[in-house]
């Protein structure tokens, strides 16, 4: 399993209270804004679609969906300004990290930003200076047990086929999940080659990849990943990227 369906796990064990579920629909909110500037429509815009997709794994109210597409379309006059801002920096022990803001004002946003990393005894740095170690990929993750632990009684080896002839450049199985990447260019067509197959993902997105990962000892990586949570539970915060090699030891520990 790789390091971001380990910090999913991390994050579903630590459970989410409500407080929690309403910043997840901020961000959502703000990302499916800024997709529908390039259209209202998600069958014709991707990226809107792919944001809409994701609110609705989230449960998010389809009232805020549509008031969020309609905002970022220009047809709500109060909407606030959101733009994307990205942020670089290493944390504890050398691990590279890349966080992705939506914010209304970039000078609330870095100072929160450089807190956590200041807290942590890690460091922001200039664009492009841990950038490079990541590469922008296509991400479809399957779900192979639901909430409850209970099998979904998917076939992970079809699942693996099926994205490998479909044109994905790596596919992961683990017992709980069959992760699919595909380069950038190539998510949707994949997506939708495997929706037709009978295969439809529980997240589809683009995200960082690391080119390679950094092995830490557990209690290292505990103050990274310390560093990490409090990253994404700043109301700012859309992702946040690392290198760092996740175990079965460091998800048991810190979740």
């Amino acid at each position: 399993m790789s390091g971001h369906s380990k910090w999913s796990t991390i994050k579903r064990k630590k459970g989410a209270n409500d407080a929690a579920r309403g910043k997840v629909f901020t961000r959502l909110a703000r990302e499916i804004q800024i997709a529908a500037r390039s259209g209202a429509d998600p069958t014709s815009n991707f990226t809107l679609r792919l944001a809409v997709d994701r609110a609705r794994a989230e449960n998010m109210p389809k009232d805020n969906i549509d008031r969020a597409i309609r905002r970022g379309a220009g047809l709500e006059k109060d909407a606030a300004e959101i733009e994307e801002v990205t942020y670089e920096g290493y944390g504890p022990n050398g691990v590279a990290i890349i966080v992705q803001c939506l914010t209304d004002n970039r000078n609330r946003t870095i100072s929160e930003v450089r807190r956590c990393f200041s807290r942590a005894g890690g460091s922001l740095g200039e664009p492009n200076s841990v950038a490079w170690q990541f590469t922008e990929n296509g991400y479809l993750a399957f779900n192979l047990v639901d909430e409850e632990g209970e099998s979904k009684k998917l076939d992970s080896d079809e699942i693996f086929m099926a994205a490998l002839e479909a044109g994905a450049v790596d596919v992961q199985v683990s017992e709980d999940v069959v992760e699919v990447y595909t380069e950038r260019s190539d998510l949707a067509q994949v997506a939708q080659t495997l929706n037709e197959a009978g295969f439809v993902a529980d997240e589809s997105r683009l995200m960082l990849k690391p080119n390679t990962t950094l092995s830490l000892e557990a209690d290292q990586a505990a103050s990274v990943l310390n560093l990490i949570e409090s990253l994404e539970e700043l109301d700012d915060v859309a992702d946040v990227y690392h290198n760092l090699e996740l175990t079965d030891e460091m998800v048991a520990q810190f979740a």
